[in-house]
Formats: structure tokens, sequence, C-alpha cells
């Protein structure tokens, strides 16, 4: 195997590589070409991830394995489904998609994940984890209904294997007996701390003094009982071989091989052949290194999940210009240059738990994406990592809450609509104090549809007795988590990646009213009803228009006040949010107005009825028409339909 210091910034020379424009060439290849081919692909995937930024750790760790399954396997009728997609990068490569690489995640380019619109060769659409066991499955279900002898197989890593839907659908497949394949790729990033714990737990027990009196003692007892000692052996071989990979799988009725090396590729594919032709569930374990090949990212697999896209010739990107804050907020100065939402939220956790010991955080596996590093180190004892499980992580939290506990717990947009029955019943309905801290809120960018946050707003709203509150800046964010978190009861804050307009964060825990709106300019004719981060461009075009700005900070509840104020005091109304419009902000202030029965005209912008592709979220706001430019089109575009009645 090649290894690599640094990333290509010129295409490399992958003349092998260069004749695949589909896996069926692969399969014609002698051992000594594939070997050759890994080494290609390798080196391609880490100058198409240098050129267009993206996830690649994952990838480099299964090259090997990607090229195996496409040889063993006859893909795309032999259906393969790659969990959550971050290590699809090499199947898209290798399924006609190699010279489009240098685009993914860029607007009209590739996307980050596996997508059935794109190629036959993506059976299933992927991104957020652990559902590749389900979709595989019926697959093969479909395939027996069928009487076709298609094979499946699914690919699912170990820290997307902790959800329980992988486990209900293991369940399944051995109750069915289904012609399934699962390949867990073990590359000791997720399960592996748990794992060890247990194991080193066993380990204490059977060495323990205790464990081995009492083995020993009752061994000189059974010597003495024909065949007791016999069957003492086996149970206690019984116990040691319950924690072992093998009996978990097998008494779930899998056909369990493994582990076996992940980079082994001649070995991967002698097994993955013998493995095709075999009927019923079978299982095979393989361990990878994420981030093989590459040094730097077998040194840190975590910080080497994803990367940027290089610059040409080495150069840093250009630095932005200061930030300008919003009229009649504290003035941006070098101590208060724009901060990631996320790093006021995890200062904010950490300064709120040295107030009050009853806080607990709780995080389904996104401790760094949250920007929960430096709580986990300095309160330990409070910080819970439930893995890819968000049910029970809104679960937990219920229960502790439950016993004068204040949990909060960080989860992104796109993730907490797994858990929404557990928010609605285990939250809402008993009225618990829970904090919810909302990241990835709108649009998110080069992820796509599968992570933008766009509906929380909506399937938040309609929860009776939830406070929902977008901040404007980080100083508002860092106010608003701290009123959520004083709330008797479930509230939210809900708020976008990235960083803010560059507001001075104050030190203090002081809440800001919730339900309370902000004046931030007077004008005439229009009131802008601006929601979180829509309240930048509202600024530029209220501005521009001569109209009212109005932060209006909560969700739920409005200020009625403010909004029925606005209503009889000008002709149009527009509220803006980055969320679909449906059932959002806007439909709340439609609401108002419709049981006072106002007359007042009101245009609502926000996201359409659509899926938003990916790209960069100011390209995708543009096109949503949610930039200064676009809202000022449109407002022009309804007064002049107005004074035309």
């Amino acid at each position: 195997m090649k290894l690599f210091d640094e990333i290509p910034v010129e295409r490399p020379a992958t003349p092998l590589l260069d004749t695949i424009d589909t896996p069926v060439a692969l399969r014609a290849f002698s051992m000594t070409q594939l070997l050759e081919l890994a080494d290609e692909l390798r080196a391609y995937l880490l100058y198409s991830v240098g050129c267009s930024g993206g996830h690649f750790g994952a990838g480099l760790g299964v090259v090997e394995l990607t090229v195996a399954l496409h040889q063993a396997l006859d893909t795309p009728e032999d259906r393969l489904v790659w969990d959550v997609g971050h290590q699809a990068y090499p199947h898209k490569i290798l399924t006609g998609r190699r010279e489009t690489m240098t685009s993914i995640r860029q607007y009209g380019g590739l996307a980050a994940f596996p997508r059935r619109c794109e190629s036959e060769y993506d059976t299933f659409g992927v991104g957020h984890s652990s559902t590749s066991i389900s979709a595989a499955l019926g697959m093969a279900l479909a395939a027996r209904t069928q009487g076709k002898q298609r094979r499946v197989c699914a690919v699912i890593g170990d820290g997307a294997l902790t959800a329980g839907i992988a486990f209900e659908a293991l369940a399944h497949a051995g109750h069915v007996d289904a012609n399934l394949l699962v390949i867990l790729n073990d590359n000791e990033m997720s399960i592996s701390e748990s794992v060890g714990g247990m194991a080193s737990y066993l380990a204490k027990v059977f060495t323990s003094r205790t464990y081995t009196a009492v083995r020993e003692g009752g061994k000189r007892v059974l010597s003495h009982l024909p065949g007791a000692l016999e069957i003492a052996r086996r149970t206690e071989e019984h116990m040691k071989g319950m924690v072992s990979p093998a009996t978990l799988f097998e008494e779930m009725g899998f056909n369990y091989v493994g582990p076996v090396d992940g980079h082994d590729l001649p070995r991967l594919i002698h097994i993955l052949r013998t493995l095709r032709d075999l009927d019923g569930p079978q299982f095979l374990h393989v361990r990878t290194s994420k981030g093989k090949g590459f040094r730097p990212a077998e040194a840190d697999p975590i910080g080497y999940h994803a990367i940027t896209k290089l610059e040409k010739n080495g150069a840093s990107a250009a630095p932005k210009a200061p930030a300008q804050a919003p009229a009649g907020q504290p003035p941006v100065t070098p101590k208060s240059k724009p901060r990631k939402y996320c790093n006021v939220f995890g200062d904010w956790l950490c300064d709120m738990a040295a107030t009050d010991k009853r806080l607990i955080g709780i995080t389904p596996a996104m401790r760094e994406g949250s920007d929960m590093i430096r709580f986990s180190r300095e309160y330990p004892e409070r910080y819970y990592d439930v893995a890819i499980a968000e049910q029970h992580a809104v679960t937990l939290a219920a229960g502790m809450a439950c016993e004068d506990m204040k949990p909060v717990v960080a989860i992104y947009s796109t993730f907490l609509q797994r858990g929404y029955d557990q928010l609605i019943h285990d939250v809402a309905v008993q009225h618990l104090d829970v904090t919810f801290a909302i990241d990835r809120a709108g649009l998110v960018g080069e992820d796509g549809p599968t992570h933008h946050g766009t509906l929380d707003l909506s399937f938040l709203r309609c929860v009776p007795g939830m406070v929902i509150m977008a901040p404007a800046d980080e100083a508002e964010c860092r106010a608003m988590l701290s009123a959520a978190y004083h709330h008797a009861g479930p509230a939210a804050v809900r708020y976008p990646r990235g960083t803010g307009p560059g507001i001075a964060i104050p030190e203090h825990l002081e809440p800001l009213v919730i339900g309370q709106a902000e004046t931030r300019r007077r004008g005439k004719r229009v009131a802008l009803l601006a929601f979180g981060n829509l309240n930048t461009p509202a600024g530029e075009v209220a501005e521009r228009l001569d109209a009212t700005h109005l932060n209006m900070r909560s969700i739920k509840p409005l200020d009625r006040e403010a909004v029925l104020e606005a209503a009889r005091s000008h002709e149009l109304l527009v509220t803006l949010e980055d969320n679909v419009i449906a059932g959002g902000a806007g439909s709340a202030v439609n609401e108002l107005l419709a049981s006072e029965m106002l007359p007042t005209g009101i245009l609502n912008l926000g996201l359409p009825d659509v899926f938003i592709e990916h790209g960069k979220p100011e390209e995708l706001l543009g096109e949503c028409g949610l930039d200064a430019g676009g809202i000022e089109a449109a407002i022009r575009k309804r007064l002049e339909a107005k004074q035309a009645l």
C-alpha cells in the first residue's frame, strides 16, 4: 500500500483508474492490478477532496473494501447500500463519477452522499446514520418475493451500529432468514470505548480473587461428581463467549465471519466471493483504519474526518472584511471577531454549569460538532454522549428532569427529527424542564437536503407548551440559552451553522425576556418581522426601503403586541425566516392576524415547498430569494401589485 504525507495539488497519474467507467471493468483485473488500482484510487480521492473539500477520512479507510465489493458483487444488479455515506466517495469514483468528483458538495455538483437520482449504483439515499440494514433487508425481501437471485449488501460503521434501528433490523433479518450480507466496518472510532470498557470490566471479573477462588473451589467439589466438571467448563466458556461479537450476531441468526483485516484486498475478495454464494443472513466483521494511507489522517482521524478545499499554490483564503454591527448594537471589535454559534453554546454551557450543579449536558454523538469538548473535560460526571441514539437522548433527558436535574440536549436540527416522538410524548406532554440547543438550523450548506435544518420551526411550533427562540447574533444566542434554561418547561434555541455577524458576547448569563421583540428600526409603509439570522439581510432591506425592522427573537410565544402594533401602523407586514413557509414563523403571524381579524397585507418569505439541494448557504439563500436583493425585489413586487389594485 502506498502511503501519502500530503494531499496532491495536481491530478495524480491514474492509468488503471482512468479505464474504469463502471465496476464491470475492474472485474477483469488481475490481483496485481487490483492492488495498483487501490493505490490509484486513494491518490485520486486525496486529490479530489483537496479540490472540493468534504469527508474523506472514512473513504480512505474503505478503499480496499470498496474495490473488493465491486469486484465480488455484480453491482448494480446486486444491491450495495452504504450507511450514512461519508465513506462512499471511493464508490462514487468507481461508478462513473470520477471526473466530476471535484464538484462534490458544491452548488450544482455531486451530492455529498449516495442519491438514487444520481446513479443506478446508489441504491438508497442516505445521510442520517444507521438506516442501511433496514433498507437492505427491504430490498432482500423484495427480491425473494419477486423470485430474483440478486444479492444485497449493507455496509455499516461501528458508530452507526450503536443506534437501535440497526439492531431492530438485525433481529428481523435473522427472524425472516433473509439472503442478506451485513458488513461491519469497524474503525474503532465510536464503539471502541464502550466495548473496551466492557472487556476491561469482564477481564477484571474473570481474574479477580473472588472469581478465582469460587472457580477453583468449585472445581474441587465438582471433581467428585461424574460429568459435572465438563458441564462447568462449558458453562464458563459460554459466559465468556457471550461478550464476543460472534456470539452476539450468531444469536441473532447470522453466520458471523471475522474480524478480518479490511485492508487485505486479496483476502477480502476471497471472503466476499464465498459469502456471496451462501444463503441466509451473513455478517462480515472487517477492521479498518480511518484515514488509511494518509499519515496525517491516521494520526488524527477526528480532525481529518472532513476538510475544506485547499487553496491554489498553498495560498490562504483572503480574510473577510470586518463585520459591521447592526444599528443599535455594540460595535465589532478585535475582541469580538465573529465566532461560531456552536462555540457560543460551548462557552455558555460551561459557564452555566459552574453556577448550577443540576445542569447535565447530553449529546447523541455530536460532542465535537456541538462544541462540548471543554464541557466533557471540565464536567465529565455531568456529560453524557449516548452515541447515535437521538430518541434515547431525549427520553434520558426527560428522566433526569423528573428528578429535578436541568438537562441540556445539544442536537442538530436534522437529527432532532429522529427524536420527535420522544420530544412530544416524553418531554412536552409531561411539561418537563428540558432545554434543547438546536444547532445547524436553516440551510447548512454542502451536505444538502438530508442535513438542512429547515423544518424545526414547523414541527416544534405545533407542540403545546413549547418555547422556541432564534437569535439574530451571538450575544442573543447566549442570552436566549439562559432564558431557555431558566424557563420551567421545554424550551428550544435554534441557531445556524457557522459564525454570527460579530457582535460582542457578554460574559454574564443574564437571560432576555421570552416573547419580547426588539425594534431595530422605525420606518413607513412596510414592517419587516425577521426571525433568527435573516435579521442581517432584513437590516439592509429596511434601510433601502425606509421600512420598520423588528427582530422577533421568539417564534413561540410571539410578541403579540409588537405584531399587532405593526399591523395597525403599516400597510404591509413581511415575515422572514430560514424555515419552510408551511407551518413556520410566518404562519404564526398569519394566525394571530386572522384571530384578531386585522386586514393588513402580509407577505411570507421563507423556504419553498421543496427539499433544497447542496451548496454554500449564501448561494442557496440567494436561490430562494432570501438574500437582501431577493427580499427587496419581492417586497417591491408586492407593493406594485397592491398599488395596481
